[in-house]
């Protein structure tokens, strides 16, 4: 529970008392408080230390835990203040320690400085530090100095008076020379300086910290008091009034050291002013002309009394010190009146702020706000609080710092001139709001410069200005780019490759035509046309992704540039997936379904080509493709820089109607039990009839994965295989089927569904079907991939890997994905029997084939020798032209017809 600080001053009060009364009991034949000495004084400034302290170390707490005070005036400091006041009284404490121990400041002892006046002088500034935290100096250097002045002048005219009221009987009465006395002045000097220092600043502290400096003042003021008394107890040798200086010393320290408990969680007082004008700001200056007066008047009269001296000179002195206050008077008058004046264009500034629709603002250099125009801080969403006394930075959004930062560099150099900027800023909603503002200096008396910034909120104006860019550069009907801006943004993207920017690869332009578009507008009107133009370009959208700029051409066409550096096969399949992308699914309009196709041309950007070029070649291939047939035909411009590419675009083109055309057969290897040599199994390979000539798989199967034709491929070659493997297996030949697979077809959509489908449909059993994965199926997408083959084989298909060994990590493989049989790769076949490690490393394989309970199957048997080594080895079947050749349906229908083929 505190205590009421009237009653702890009043606790405070009857111990210095009571203290005080041992000035009147004698002990030794001297008072009580001589005898004691500094012992009470050391005790009560280490309790004020420990005090001071404490309170700081509490306080600085509580700050931590709620946060810096919003309100806390710039410079007021109140937890490094109590910290460095209570290092004062500790150095205070240290002093009157030593002199305890000591015994020098004994009556008798002879007058010196000590080691412990050097710790009761070092309190001094550590005071003066903790003291000005409370109440600050004047900020900007011309005011401190003005301060410092005005306290010299105070500080001698106060030393004048008191060296002539009382040290000056004294020196003359003792006969000592200068030297003794300048040992006995140094406290009462010290003092008097930091008391002129620090007392005009009371008048001129915070309103909220003013119960404080009060309490520290009034401390230091007993302190100076009783180190006056120490002084001329030490001049005289006799202590005053029975040691009355111990007491008082006492009375001093404690009140510092009950200053934060005094004044903790007390309301702040109210403003006070020494004069209705508000003359408190000048507080130095009125006390330095007190100060003058006194001492022009105490040394007037002594040097009249002063003898062989003649009277003429102290009247001089003291008339041209009073004709000093009277100046000083009429410049304090002067500086008043151009206060009123500043102050009268405040008022006229604020009420114009006030009745402008603009923000005013003033800010320091540091970007502090210092002055906000009244309902100004509210129209953009904040209260008045949240914006004075912070910097204004923290709601400007950071891509404009920059600008701001350039601007504050310009004033700081000395520019006069006002600045224009057009920053974002951060209303309360989160929101950014453009403004346009214009800062040019601002100077106040007394207060460093600072910059005038008018804001004006010009966030419709830009809303504006980007509806009209908005339909100046984008279709109305599909929301796209429109021609304008594909054609401004080809010529930003081919510029910057020329700078050298820009990622490498191909800069490409892909023009899309709906093919039977016109027929449709023509037919259901323009408002059904301009739906399906819409719902095109969601599609086509959801498809270019990242990298690239799609936009409207025109009519019912529609261009892609490609910014992002790719390679010219990735082109071609964005190509070809955006004219997939339109045909793939019916266009719904009201209650119609449209089915449409697009033809689509691409040009490749070369090195001189400009923007119009690239565009036109583009839209040249488009129309190209349109001619020869259209429905989804796609033409490549320049052909000759892209011979690759155009070859297998042609490639594709011509797998895709070989499809259509059933222009595709398959041809059985039988796989040999090569102990009986009976045929268990055959593998289906698919080959292409391309005019007179077959066409073996390696030449089109890769073109048919890039392009996606290896998904209905697949699908074919599954249903053909299956639906004859089951016929012969109607016909009581047991034999089973193998089919590859590759990784497109394993991740394509429904593909378990579709394997599932065509064992239902053709009535094969699916522990006969044997699918055959390379190891590339666990590279590409291994968790689903490997996911894929588990439903596959819960069905109770067979899995294998083919070409074993040729892969990375295959044993780890064995781990991921369980199979059930393996097929050497044949380049372990081919070099059996020549090459040591080859034919040691294929007898591993086999042994680890039967350790893991899986069928071995050897691809590539071509010698006798390599057939006779891998039966030595135990391996169970094999494949290869030794064998057997790959034939068509009815050669295997003959070699089953025989018992076994001779091996």
């Amino acid at each position: 529970m505190r205590l009421d600080s009237r009653v702890w001053l009043g606790g405070i009060l009857v111990l210095t008392v009571a203290y005080a009364s041992g000035t009147l009991v004698a002990v030794g034949g001297m008072s009580l408080t001589t005898w004691l000495g500094n012992w009470p004084t050391a005790v009560v400034s280490g309790v004020a230390g420990a005090s001071l302290l404490y309170a700081a170390r509490r306080r600085a707490v509580r700050v931590g835990e709620a946060g810096p005070d919003q309100e806390e005036t710039p410079g007021v400091d109140p937890v490094s203040a109590l910290r460095f006041l209570g290092f004062a009284a500790l150095a205070w404490c240290a002093g009157a320690f030593v002199y305890a121990v000591t015994g020098l400041l004994s009556v008798n002892t002879a007058l010196s400085l000590s080691f412990g006046d050097l710790f009761a002088l070092f309190a001094l500034p550590l005071f003066v530090i903790g003291f000005i935290r409370f109440a600050p100096l004047p900020q900007g250097a011309r005011p401190v100095l003005r301060h410092v002045t005005d306290s010299y002048v105070c500080a001698a005219a106060l030393f004048s008076v008191v060296w002539l009221l009382l040290f000056a009987p004294l020196y003359q009465e003792l006969g000592e020379g200068t030297g003794f006395l300048a040992l006995a002045l140094v406290y009462p000097v010290a003092d008097i300086a930091v008391l002129c220092l620090l007392a005009p600043l009371v008048f001129m502290s915070p309103h909220n910290t003013r119960r404080a400096v009060l309490l520290a003042i009034g401390a230091f003021v007993i302190i100076c008091g009783a180190d006056l008394i120490g002084a001329v107890s030490r001049l005289t040798g006799v202590a005053l009034a029975g040691g009355i200086e111990y007491p008082v010393r006492f009375l001093g320290f404690a009140l510092l050291g009950s200053l934060p408990w005094l004044i903790r969680d007390t309301a702040a007082a109210a403003p006070r002013r020494i004069t209705g004008r508000g003359l408190y700001r000048f507080a130095p200056e009125i006390a330095a002309a007190a100060a003058l007066s006194v001492a022009a008047v105490v040394l007037t009269v002594a040097g009249l009394r002063l003898d062989d001296v003649a009277p003429a000179l102290p009247l001089a002195a003291g008339s041209s010190v009073l004709v000093l206050l009277v100046r000083v008077s009429g410049l304090l008058e002067e500086n008043s009146t151009l206060t009123r004046m500043v102050l009268t264009r405040e008022r006229h500034f604020h009420e114009l702020a006030r009745n402008s629709g603009d923000v005013n603002l003033i800010l320091g250099y540091d970007a502090t706000v210092h002055y906000v125009s009244p309902g100004a801080a509210e129209a953009f969403g904040y209260q008045q609080d949240d914006i004075l006394g912070h910097p204004i930075t923290t709601v400007i959004h950071p891509e404009d710092m920059p600008r701001v930062t350039a601007a504050v560099s310009t004033f700081r150099r000395g520019g006069s001139s006002s600045v224009y900027l057009r920053v974002r800023v951060r209303a309360g909603d989160g929101t950014w709001r453009h403004t346009e503002s214009t800062a040019s200096p601002y100077e106040q008396p007394g207060l460093p410069e600072r910059l005038l910034v008018t804001t004006r909120d010009i966030s419709a104006q830009v809303a504006l200005e980007d509806q009209i860019n908005h339909l100046t550069f984008h279709d109305g009907i599909t929301g796209l780019p429109n021609r304008a801006y594909l054609e401004e943004r080809t010529r930003e993207v081919l510029s910057g490759r020329e700078r050298g920017q820009g990622p490498p690869g191909e800069i490409a332009a892909i023009f899309l035509d709906l093919d039977g578009f016109t027929a449709v507008n023509d037919s259901s009107g323009h408002t059904f046309g301009d739906y399906l133009l819409a719902q095109a370009a969601r599609r086509l959208r959801v498809t270019v992704g990242v990298g690239a700029t799609l936009a409207r051409w025109g009519g019912d066409e529609f261009a892609v540039l490609i910014e992002e550096g790719r390679q010219a096969q990735q082109v071609v399949d964005l190509a070809e997936r955006l004219g997939r992308i339109i045909s793939a699914e019916p266009f719904h309009i009201a209650d119609r379904e449209v089915l449409l196709t697009a033809s689509s041309g691409v040009a490749f950007a070369e090195r001189m080509t400009d923007s119009g070029e690239l565009l036109r070649n583009a839209d040249m291939a488009m129309v190209r493709a349109k001619e020869r047939g259209g429905g989804g035909r796609l033409e490549i411009y320049a052909a000759e820089m892209h011979a690759t590419v155009v070859g297998r675009l042609e490639l594709q083109t011509e797998l895709r109607q070989a499809l259509a055309d059933g222009a595709f057969l398959l041809e059985y290897q039988p796989v040999v039990d090569l102990e009986n040599s009976q045929v268990t199994a055959v593998e289906a390979l698919v080959r292409w009839r391309r005019g007179e000539e077959l066409e073996p798989p390696e030449t089109f199967i890769g073109p048919a994965e890039e392009s996606g034709l290896i998904v209905p491929l697949g699908e074919w070659i599954l249903r053909e295989a299956c639906a004859k493997v089951a016929f012969w297996r109607a016909s009581d030949w047991d034999i089973d089927l193998s089919v590859n697979l590759s990784v497109k077809q394993i991740l394509s959509t429904g593909f378990v569904e579709t394997v599932s489908g065509v064992l239902a449909e053709t009535g094969l059993p699916a522990e006969v079907l044997t699918l055959e994965v390379d190891e590339e199926v666990l590279l590409e997408n291994p968790g689903e991939s490997v996911e894929r083959l588990a439903e596959l084989r819960r069905l109770g298909i067979r899995l294998a890997i083919d070409d074993f060994g040729m892969g990375y990590a295959s044993l780890a493989h064995l781990r991921e994905l369980r199979v059930d049989a393996i097929k050497i790769d044949p380049s372990f076949i081919r070099d059996l029997g020549t090459d040591g490690t080859v034919t040691l490393l294929t007898h591993t394989i086999i042994r680890l084939g039967q350790d893991l309970g899986m069928r071995i199957i050897a691809e590539g048997i071509e010698r006798p020798e390599q057939l006779e080594q891998l039966r030595s080895m135990g391996c169970g079947h094999g494949q290869g032209f030794l064998v057997a050749r790959p034939m068509v349906a009815e050669g295997v229908e003959a070699l089953l017809g025989g018992s076994s083929i001779p091996l």
